[in-house]
């Protein structure tokens, strides 16, 4: 076997696996541990959104190749259950360590893919390997219960079991965490994967799955597809598939939770957000308004957890043109440049929904501070830019704040007290991430106890849990039971098998058998 390093080199200099800016580069299938060329006559365009050049083509995985992904899971799955936790607990160690001995390669291609910075490509893989990290403490996470002498000479005790082929359909805005959210969690448990990564940007999905043949994980416990639609249906459809996880838009998500559940799947769909990051006129300010510009302007605006809705409470309001001097000072540029602090948007569509959606905004009666539409970057005029923009006097009727904009886009509502606040925030129909910005202990206190949001931040921008707790978005930003890593996670991906046993004292030294009716004392 080659060294970790030596294979990533490998990938990254195959055309056929994307990881070049080579027009004529193809993406590969990964299936039964080999890279291999799809047969399809059906290819879409991945293009850098820096300059709209294609940099591969991306299969459509026909019928056959998606059956035999799955066959090859399936097929694996037979021993990989009855591997050893201690030998599933060392390869991840392994793994650990190559992904953390390849982060700039991963990071530089994302930003090739996806076009954000490398910090923030950097920042995408690291916070997908810290849920690896806790993959690794798999003997204390897969812990029965037992209970003796329930009643008399008899014992209950629990276990946890894989459930066989887990799918994992990822966005393509965080193209290494997302996926690492997924897979590992996975096959620590026992489970084998199929991995459907976005079309937009698989290629650091496809590191990913290298690396973890150099960790050591068996041929098929990953295989990896690719396509859109169909795909997607082949995953919810396919018998051989037991559990699906999914991050992207509300559309897709309900789409996947409802096909999926009615084939009997377990499903766990993380979906859309407008998070209210709520500002009290006692907080510190200059933190505040810092903190106010990296988590609506960073990934340019394409997080999930981005606080896209600032809520200014009382004099609070007047710290907005502080806001607008910030944001100003922001550098829009192509990801690997020195000094950019926000990348391209994903595509051309994507950007002119975003400029509409300002434009509906000001049409509406917002006022627009500050205007990031139109900007051009030297050496990359073809790039999907859109620079740091600001709506003030904001309602809740307005289609900019109804709508999840999904780009470099901050709006602003003004309220009087904290309890419109919450009220505001609890009137949303999502539920995936708030923070509220004070020095006041008791007013922190009410709105974590008030608020009906999974995710609260407490001078915290963008609360994502560690691995050790779970990533807890609610109400329209989530469907499913259980959701993703920590204990949820292991719950999601095991199923409980309770064993009650009976071995009588008496049996060592009676003989007689006994016909009443067994009774439990």
């Amino acid at each position: 076997m080659l060294s970790a390093s030596r294979n990533i080199n490998k990938i990254l200099k195959n055309p056929a696996l994307s990881f070049t800016k080579r027009h004529a580069s193809t993406t590969k299938l990964f299936i039964d541990g080999k890279f291999v060329d799809s047969e399809t006559d059906k290819w879409i365009e991945l293009h850098n959104p820096a300059t709209n050049e294609v940099v591969t083509m991306v299969p459509q995985a026909t019928q056959a190749e998606m059956e035999a992904a799955v066959a090859s899971s399936q097929k694996a799955f037979g021993t990989w259950k009855n591997t050893s936790v201690l030998q599933r607990q060392q390869m991840m160690f392994k793994y650990q360590q190559i992904i953390k001995d390849n982060m700039s390669s991963l990071a530089k291609n994302i930003t090739l893919e996806q076009g954000k910075t490398l910090a923030d490509a950097e920042g995408d893989v690291l916070r997908g390997l810290q849920v690896v990290e806790h993959c690794c403490s798999v003997t204390s996470l897969l812990l029965g219960e037992t209970m003796q002498s329930v009643a008399k000479d008899m014992d209950t005790m629990t276990f946890r079991y894989p459930l066989g082929v887990c799918a994992g359909i990822t966005p393509f805005n965080f193209p290494a965490m997302i996926p690492l959210w997924m897979f590992p969690m996975a096959l620590i448990c026992g489970n084998t994967s199929l991995m459907k990564p976005s079309e937009r940007d698989p290629g650091a999905t496809m590191m990913l799955a290298q690396m973890a043949q150099d960790a050591g994980f068996p041929d098929g416990t990953i295989n990896i597809i690719h396509g859109s639609h169909d795909a997607v249906n082949f995953v919810c459809d396919h018998p051989d598939i037991k559990a699906i996880s999914f991050v992207g838009s509300n559309q897709a998500g309900e789409y996947i939770y409802d096909r999926g559940t009615k084939t009997g799947k377990r499903v766990q769909s993380n979906m859309g957000a407008k998070n209210h990051g709520v500002v009290l006129p006692d907080a510190n300010k200059e933190n505040t308004l810092n903190q106010l510009v990296g988590a609506a302007f960073g990934a340019a605006g394409q997080r999930c957890m981005a606080l896209s809705t600032a809520v200014f409470v009382g004099e609070a309001k007047e710290w907005v043109h502080d806001l607008k001097e910030r944001a100003e000072k922001l550098v829009v540029n192509e990801g690997t440049k020195a000094g950019c602090d926000v990348g391209p948007v994903i595509s051309p569509q994507s950007k002119q929904r975003i400029e509409a959606l300002i434009q509906s905004g000001v049409d509406e009666g917002a006022t627009l501070l500050l205007d990031g539409r139109g900007v051009t970057v030297p050496g990359f005029e073809n790039g999907n830019f859109v620079g740091p923009t600001i709506l003030t006097n904001v309602t809740p009727d307005m289609q900019c704040y109804k709508e999840e904009i999904f780009g470099p886009v901050l709006v602003v509502v003004n309220v009087d007290t904290l309890d419109e606040a919450i009220q505001l925030a609890n009137s949303n129909p999502y539920g995936n991430g708030t923070a509220i910005f004070t020095n006041s202990g008791p007013a922190a206190r009410k709105f974590v106890n008030e608020i009906d949001v999974g995710q609260v931040g407490v001078n915290v921008p963008i609360p994502v849990p560690l691995p050790m707790f779970s990533f807890t978005g609610s109400r329209g930003s989530f469907r499913g039971d259980s959701h993703f890593y920590g204990k949820e996670g292991i719950n999601f991906l095991t199923q409980t098998k309770t064993v009650t046993q009976l071995w009588r004292q008496d049996d060592a030294t009676h003989s007689r058998a006994a016909v009443s009716m067994p009774v439990m004392r």
